[in-house]
């Protein structure tokens, strides 16, 4: 495999043994997710290698990426915008207020980042058949990636999807099955009909999407000219963005280029909220959650794949987790819109209504970065819908 310098293989994330670069899935060992290390000593960077040149999206940052810019399967991923949102920041009494508007995407979610170094590494492992289960954001995604590479590519997503994903699936060239039900009804259906030699890149199986996700804490260092906000708070499912950012942070802290890592806070809506209330508990790892009962399809995760991991980033930088209702996530994903112009869909509303109930928590001159994961447009309807249910 066509890989950087400093990339050296894939460490356990629990018993900690290091396994070559062509290796997929979990630990063959204990069964934990991998995760992409790196010879930090390897790495010679600085911060202005981190700035400019905001076409080259993600891939901007392959010195600290498993496989070189030369060898990506990208659509101009990353780079996205940080917005200014001056309102919310008054209403929230707080310094400042800043939307990472990763809905600007290519597929109109933060899930590219990692389709992009996931796809990137099916590439070079000849895969010709990738899959996964998805709530519907990243049946789309991989469509889009997969067609750009020439892999096959196969997703179960659950009748509850939205039209938007389901259409769009279609038009990458996607081979959708839809499964009646919710998300583990899909995951379910996929491990019944999955054939030999078709490649998994459901999260933390492969460990390459939240090492896409890793990127956002670049462009957030970067973009906020290296000083590290006080807070992000993360729409919170599998984990894989929360772990992303998490890592992304840490090794710029390894590497010098920031002093600290920034709090993160997980959001999850109160339907669905098995990583919140893991916290909450005090508990390692999230038990599995049942009869979950959300309009955050994309949230609705019963059993978490990154909860463990996700609990770790939280206690490694003295974060915290909150649930909130649909009816916050849904009037605040209105506010950033009516208010500040952006265009954020229901599941990163859950992380707007999240920063109110976490007010507390910050200081009156905090710094506070929300992650918007997805364009408005992903969930139009639910967001009319509220409108109409309020007469407007």
């Amino acid at each position: 495999m066509n890989t950087t310098e400093a990339f050296v293989g894939l460490e356990c994330t629990s018993c900690e043994e290091v396994f070559g670069v062509d290796t997929h899935g979990r630990c063959p060992d204990c069964g934990a997710p991998l995760d992409p290390a790196y010879d930090y000593d390897a790495v010679d960077i600085e911060r202005a290698d981190l700035e400019g040149r905001p076409h080259e999206g993600l891939w901007h940052f392959d010195a600290l990426l498993p496989f070189p810019a030369d060898a990506a399967i990208t659509t101009a991923e990353g780079a996205t915008p940080l917005v200014e949102a001056p309102r919310l920041a008054s209403e929230l009494d707080v310094g400042r207020v800043v939307i990472k508007d990763d809905g600007r995407n290519p597929t109109g979610t933060t899930l590219d980042r990692g389709f992009s170094v996931a796809m990137t590494a099916a590439k070079q492992q000849d895969a010709e058949d990738a899959t996964i289960a998805a709530p519907g954001h990243g049946a789309q995604s991989l469509a889009a990636y997969a067609g750009r590479a020439n892999v096959r590519h196969h997703s179960f997503v659950p009748s509850r999807s939205t039209f938007q994903n389901k259409a769009m699936t279609n038009v990458h060239g996607g081979d959708m099955r839809v499964v009646g039900g919710r998300f583990p009804d899909a995951v379910e259906a996929k491990a019944e009909q999955v054939l030999d030699g078709w490649l998994d890149l459901q999260e933390f199986t492969t460990p390459y999407r939240h090492e896409g996700a890793k990127t956002i804490a670049y462009e957030l260092a970067a973009g906020l000219e290296w000083d590290v906000p006080d807070a992000v708070v993360v729409p919170t499912g599998t984990g894989e963005f929360l772990v992303g950012v998490e890592k992304g942070f840490r090794e710029l802290r390894t590497l010098g280029l920031v002093d600290d890592v920034p709090r993160l806070f997980a959001a999850q809506p109160e339907g669905c909220a098995p990583i919140a209330t893991a916290f909450e508990r005090g508990l390692d790892a999230p038990e599995p959650w049942t009869n979950p009962d959300t309009v955050c399809g994309e949230l609705e995760i019963t059993d978490p794949a990154g909860g463990e991991l996700a609990l770790r980033a939280l206690e490694a930088t003295d974060g915290a987790a909150v649930a909130v209702a649909d009816d916050d996530a849904l009037q605040s994903a209105y506010s950033a819109a009516r208010y500040e112009g952006i265009e954020m869909g229901v599941n990163p509303g859950v992380a707007a209504a999240g920063a109110w109930d976490l007010a507390d928590e910050f200081g009156d001159d905090a710094t506070v970065v929300l992650l918007n994961t997805e364009a408005g447009g992903k969930t139009a309807d639910l967001l009319r819908s509220h409108l109409m249910g309020k007469g407007i």
